[in-house]
């Protein structure tokens, strides 16, 4: 039996139709929902089916934490991680049909497209990152060249998503893994908070312990993106995107490297900063209050890389 992990925060607009989707394509699977407590109306939403087991969280327990603790109340074997602002347009049966077919397969992932049924490239499936990725992402290079080699690998750009293929990180916005091999491994890491990176780790550990990821396009999963970002300011993206990639690296990596992205991270923001300040010269549409307040972002970001990215940031619960 496969039971699907929701882990909601302010979900009111996306959950419904998500719970819909289920209910049509995996109406046997047993639905778990951890509320991160929200603050508009997700958790009402949710409580209006009645297939879904309800978890209301006093406070936000952040995506790493939501899916340990759905796990924990689930009982299926397979246990389906689930983004709410996903639908699912096909049955789940063919990856639980591909889950079976060896235990050395831990996670199997479908097909993510748009709303338009165009796959999500560059997302939904990527290589796991190096740390020559990683120093690219930090210092801009993949945005201003998007096209360089380091990326297009990193991202899988040439990825053929037709067929079905061993892969290294699929996206965790839909991930069916086997329950033996998330316990195995520890569940996931919830110093990955509130999100951010904690997919990515959880990809590396279970190839770490000889599992195999494959990617099985017969299922498709149509995912808006971008809607755990909707409740969080722009300053708290900058500290916990940087902030979880410096654990990545200190954990992945070891303390050297760490000390090594420390530095690089402080390039990185600098460079932001600069980048600001040039578009505040060239565009002076934006107001100055809301430039003044994304250099600050930039600047608390900074405080990430001295204090090494140990502290938990805090979260508006």
């Amino acid at each position: 039996m496969i039971s699907v992990l929701i882990v909601t925060y302010n979900s009111e607009r996306c959950i419904g139709a998500c719970l819909e989707s289920l209910r049509e394509h995996a109406a046997g699977a047993e639905i778990v929902v951890v509320d991160n407590a929200s603050k508009d109306g997700t958790v009402e939403v949710v409580r209006r089916f009645g297939n879904a087991k309800l978890i209301a969280s006093t406070t936000n327990l952040g995506f790493a934490g939501g899916v340990n603790r759905a796990a924990r109340e689930s009982a299926g074997e397979a246990l389906l991680i689930l983004n709410p602002d996903t639908i699912l347009r096909t049955p789940l049966a063919p990856l639980e049909e591909a889950l079976s077919r060896s235990e050395e397969i831990a996670a199997v992932a479908p097909q993510l497209v748009n709303a338009q049924g165009e796959f999500q490239r560059g997302f939904a499936i990527r290589r796991l990152p190096t740390r020559t990725a990683l120093l690219f992402e930090m210092l801009l290079l993949n945005r201003l060249l998007p096209g360089n080699a380091v990326n297009r690998r990193y991202r899988c750009l040439e990825f053929n998503p037709r067929q079905v293929t061993e892969v290294e990180q699929p996206a965790g916005a839909c991930l069916l893994v086997r329950r033996s091999s998330l316990e195995g491994c520890g569940g996931m890491d919830e110093r990955f908070f509130p999100l951010w990176f904690e997919d990515v780790d959880l990809c590396r550990r279970l190839r770490q312990r000889g599992g195999k990821i494959l990617y099985d396009p017969r299922v498709l999963v149509e995912h808006a993106g971008g809607h755990s970002l909707e409740s969080v300011t722009f300053s708290e993206k900058q500290v916990y995107w940087h902030r979880n990639l410096l654990y990545y690296v200190r954990k992945s990596y070891g303390r050297g490297t760490g000390s090594l992205f420390r530095g690089a991270l402080l390039v990185g923001i600098g460079l932001r900063v600069v980048a600001e300040l040039i578009a505040a010269v060239l565009n002076r549409k934006t107001p100055v209050g809301v430039r003044a307040e994304r250099l600050r972002a930039y600047g608390r970001a900074a405080l990430v890389s001295i204090s090494a990215g140990e502290s938990r940031p805090r979260v508006r619960a």
